[in-house]
This record gives C-alpha cells, structure tokens and sequence, in this order.
C-alpha cells in the first residue's frame, strides 16, 4: 500500500453537472500511483483506495483522465456535505491505494 496526501479544488464534471464531483490528483502522485500500480488497475483503468478528507473516511476507486492528465477522484454527495465541499472548495486528501 502506498498513501498520499495533497490538497486539491473540487470541480464539477462537466458531462454530468448535476451530480458528478472529483478532485484531481497531483501529476507527481498520479505518476507514482500509475507505476506502481497500474499494471493492477480493474474496469476502466480505476484503482481501489481508501480516503480521508476532514473527518470522513470512505473507500472508492479513482480513474485516469484523459482531459485532466492525471488520476480523478470522486467525491460522493455525503462527503461533500458532511465536509461544507461544492464547487471550487479545496479539499485536504489523504489517498491510500488498496492494492495488494
């Protein structure tokens, strides 16, 4: 396991504005997170992790992105919410990649 810790602004997918929210890795992490482990990546190219932003921990995957250039991290309605987190926010991460 590897873990990572950044701080990132919250952006709204532009595809699906409505309900869709990620933050996006840092390109140096994203690089890391991809040598090590991308050669176990599942459906997609998504990596299981575990993540903490505040005092919410949840485990989710995160996906590679072509428009981004890096790794992007989802980030479900119930975070946001129990966080204060919307559009432009800037989250404090704490990434761990759950693959063995």
């Amino acid at each position: 396991m590897a873990t990572f810790s950044f701080t990132a602004p919250l952006w709204r997918w532009s595809a699906r504005s409505t309900s869709w929210f990620f933050v996006s890795l840092p390109e140096d992490d994203a690089d890391a997170i991809d040598a090590a482990f991308g050669g176990a990546a599942a459906g997609f190219g998504s990596i299981k992790v575990a993540v903490t932003i505040g005092s919410s921990t949840w485990q989710t995957s995160i996906f590679p992105s072509k428009e981004e250039a890096t790794y992007v991290l989802p980030i479900k309605k119930a975070v946001r919410t129990a966080e204060g987190l919307d559009d432009g926010s800037t989250a404090d991460v704490t990434l761990t990649v759950l693959v063995i």
